[in-house]
């Protein structure tokens, strides 16, 4: 029997410039932390070996104190075997990063520079197929069924990049088979690029970041513990949570019937500490009468604190806009007349879709001006 972890694209150094300010120290800081986490857990599943398939830094110059502390949160593990994949954005390229790795890296943690089987246990051979350049062209895994073993020892492939029938992240032409595995006699391959949770078949499978870094992969990031219980055997593989933030997207499809608020607040998970250590993002769409409008954008204002990151996004969502509605800005006057000229361009077919825009968002921040003066 044999244990392991199968993890990738940690992104250590990724400095989510697309976030506030204050809202990158503490993501930083995370992807740093799940190699702790990604040790805690081989740990705790009685693997001594962790295998990184591609990504661990997020580009080809990450910083010196990027690289050295990562080193230093693996030496710290102790009892683990760090095996690292260059993937597209570390590759083999990034001469000097991995020139730097390889002068300091302890005795735990090792570089896989080559395409060559590498025997990492007593008859556990790795088959790993480092990315040479960000975008190589052709099919790194090719090599593997061409590659010898002893019958009675473990064949684990390790990988990064799409397989046929979702394609890379990136969009390339570097075409992993889904029947890789079969055709290598593989009795595992640990794949990486993609950041979520992904199976093909019952050999082969993406882990998925330990630590999210976009609302495209919901929930909190994780790894997988695999058990391989003789060569040929179906492996025994178990998703771990590692990761300390939650990332949410949620539609919030609304009518004017609807109570806005009550449907936003629906949406929200229970109030505490849970919060804390959450990326929400709301995307509204369909109608809503013009004071819901209002009352929609107060209610995320308020929750918005709450969080570590949230999003209301509500470029989708329509208004719709009564007398009664014109009323709560000006029974008459210039104001009633500039709120009636921007109603009546907002609804105007004749007129380009972008002015109509800009003439339905005046409209909504004088509401929501003389509202606010009023309360």
């Amino acid at each position: 029997m044999f244990r392991f972890i199968h993890s990738s694209d940690l992104h250590l150094g990724r400095r989510f410039g697309n976030f506030p300010e204050d809202a990158r120290g503490r993501l930083v800081e995370a992807r740093h932390a799940a190699i702790g986490r990604l040790a805690a857990s081989a740990q705790d599943h009685g693997a001594s070996h962790v295998l990184l398939a591609g990504d661990v830094f997020d580009t080809e110059t990450p910083s010196d104190a990027v690289w050295r502390h990562a080193l230093a949160a693996m030496s710290f593990a102790q009892g683990i075997q760090w095996w690292i994949l260059p993937g597209n954005h570390d590759s083999l390229a990034a001469e000097a990063l991995w020139g730097s790795v390889r002068t300091h890296a302890p005795t735990n943690v090792h570089l896989l520079g080559a395409p060559e089987p590498v025997e990492i246990a007593p008859r556990v051979v790795l088959l790993p197929a480092p990315v040479p350049r960000r975008f190589p062209g052709r099919d790194l895994t090719e090599w593997m069924p061409l590659c010898a073993t002893p019958e009675d020892h473990f064949r684990i492939g390790l990988a990064h990049g799409g397989v046929l029938s979702f394609g890379s992240e990136d969009g390339g032409a570097e075409i992993i088979p889904p029947d890789r595995a079969k055709s290598a006699r593989l009795d595992y391959l640990a794949l990486g690029d993609w950041h979520g949770l992904k199976q093909f078949g019952d050999r082969t499978f993406y882990s998925g970041t330990p630590e999210r870094d976009r609302f495209k992969h919901g929930g909190p990031g994780s790894c997988l513990a695999v058990t391989l219980m003789g060569p040929g055997t179906v492996p025994q593989v178990n998703a771990i949570q590692t990761g300390q933030f939650d990332w949410r997207e949620a539609p919030l499809a609304l009518t004017p019937a609807q109570d806005a608020v009550a449907a936003l607040e629906m949406l929200l998970p229970a109030e505490g500490r849970a919060r804390r250590d959450m990326l929400l993002r709301i995307r509204a769409a369909g109608w809503v009468r013009l004071p819901a409008r209002m009352a929609l954008a107060r209610a995320a204002e308020l929750a918005t604190p709450e969080f570590w990151h949230f999003e209301f996004d509500d470029a989708d969502l329509a208004t719709e806009c009564s007398l009664e509605d014109l009323d709560g800005i000006a029974l008459s006057g210039a104001l009633r007349l500039a709120a009636e000229g921007l109603h009546q361009r907002s609804e105007d077919a004749a007129t380009n879709p972008t002015d109509r825009a800009i003439a339905a968002a005046a409209l909504r921040r004088l509401y929501n001006y003389v509202q606010g003066e009023a309360q």
